[in-house]
């Protein structure tokens, strides 16, 4: 079994990082929010069922697409890094982007790789004060207990974009932007790159 309690708490938050800054247009321009939502899941759930099959670079292609799909990663991406975002260059930026869609990728692909019947569950949605809107969901684990997953989402364009997700309580923008943002004041913009690098190689070979 891939995903137990706090393990998946962590798996998945790891995965939420960022994505390319050109998204693809496709069935996820018009539709709700809940819809981007359980769009995601259900792709999610389809490369779990086929991963032992797809191998890693399988499980990779396979979710390129939906990830960019419904995630506003690049947003987050800024978010993450707060105010070290405008001290970049716009090379730097995108490398950063860039970087961030392929360690999220592959994350998604080095832990989601097997399938013993998980199955998401919708709860409910609501409105926020700022025009976003929170999808709350949770996730069934035979013979262990759910995992709730809150989705934050905004408009991006013409469709609803993934911003944040609070898994267990636990916000992955939050953990993303103690982590990174300090590697990135103490240490600079090149060890943060290389240290992504290094995560990334680690989940190609594990």
């Amino acid at each position: 079994m891939i995903l137990k309690s706090i393990k998946l708490v962590v798996v998945f938050i790891i995965s939420m990082l960022t994505t390319s800054a050109v998204y693809a247009e496709d069935a996820a321009v018009g539709a709700t929010a809940k819809q981007v939502v359980e769009k995601f899941q259900s792709e999610l759930i389809a490369v779990m069922k086929d991963g032992k099959k797809l191998g890693y670079a399988g499980r990779y292609e396979k979710l390129s697409e939906p990830i960019s799909n419904s995630h506003d990663l690049t947003k987050i991406a800024r978010i993450i890094v707060g105010k070290e975002w405008e001290k970049l260059s716009e090379d730097q930026q995108q490398k950063l982007t860039d970087i961030f869609v392929r360690l999220s990728i592959a994350s998604y692909a080095h832990n989601f790789k097997d399938y013993t019947g998980e199955s998401f569950g919708f709860d409910s949605e609501e409105e926020t004060t700022r025009g976003g809107v929170v999808v709350h969901t949770h996730l069934v684990i035979p013979n262990d207990k759910p995992v709730k997953f809150d989705y934050m989402l905004k408009e991006k364009g013409n469709s609803w974009r993934i911003i944040n997700i609070i898994a267990n309580g636990v916000s992955d923008l939050a953990l993303k932007r103690s982590e990174y943002t300090t590697i990135l004041q103490r240490e600079g913009f090149d060890v943060l790159m290389t240290k992504i690098n290094e995560k990334i190689d680690s989940y190609s070979k594990l």
